[in-house]
């Protein structure tokens, strides 16, 4: 028997696009950062690029359930002392939409190189419209 290795650049990757609208935030970004890493496919290597490319629609009507928009907290930090930026979950979507996805699916990407390299690969909008339909997308349901 043979070890099958798939680098980034023999990897087989689609493109898949996600419906957020209605969503819970975590289901979709759990979701998103799987199809990402490849953990999806037989092919999965740890160390690789080996993931698909994800368009994420309707980002701003993603669902949180309980009093999550109210009480959810998102920080940010200056580098300064004193420099510590508090946000709700309202308060940072009403100023970027698709912030707090785009948060969350960052968070669930390994920390480093392949991480960055990962996170180029999902592309989230706020609205219906996306300009990958050359890609030919495949819905997928959640």
């Amino acid at each position: 028997m043979k070890t099958i290795f798939v680098t980034s650049e023999t990897a087989e990757r689609k493109w898949y696009i996600i419906d957020a609208e209605g969503k819970p935030l975590g289901r979709v970004a759990v979701k998103v950062a799987s199809m990402l890493r490849g953990k999806n496919k037989p092919t999965y290597t740890p160390s690789q690029e080996t993931g698909d490319y994800v368009v994420v629609v309707n980002a701003e009507k993603v669902a949180l359930t309980g009093r999550k928009r109210q009480n959810k907290m998102y920080y940010r930090h200056s580098g300064y002392a004193g420099g510590l930026k508090d946000f709700t979950f309202t308060e940072l979507s009403q100023k970027n939409p698709v912030a707090p996805l785009e948060l969350a699916v960052k968070g669930m990407l390994p920390k480093g190189p392949l991480g960055r390299k990962l996170y180029k690969n999902v592309k989230i909008y706020a609205g219906s419209q996306h300009p990958h339909v050359a890609q030919a997308p495949v819905a997928i349901d959640l």
